[in-house]
């Protein structure tokens, strides 16, 4: 049920999001590219996301994974 205007109108959606760090220390920081699961109300439009557990450790230090590993996971993660 949607928390904000309690409809039962649902959708659970994959997504693809970049998260960008606030802060001139974080200008070399790329981000972190994430790959949430996202439930939508088609009713008002509020949405929830579930961030990877991994990513989620990525966002608690506030830096990206290094160049090298971001390509090992894209190259992971990749549909055969």
């Amino acid at each position: 049920m949607c928390s904000l205007c309690s409809s039962r109108n649902e959708a659970e959606y994959n997504a693809e999001i970049m998260v960008h760090f606030d802060g001139r220390k974080h200008l070399e920081n790329p981000g972190v590219l994430t790959f949430p699961r996202m439930l939508v109300c088609l009713e008002c439009g509020s949405a929830r996301l579930t961030i990877p557990e991994n990513d989620l450790a990525l966002l608690r230090v506030g830096s990206a994974p290094s160049r090298s590993a971001r390509c090992r996971t894209a190259h992971i993660g990749q549909a055969a």
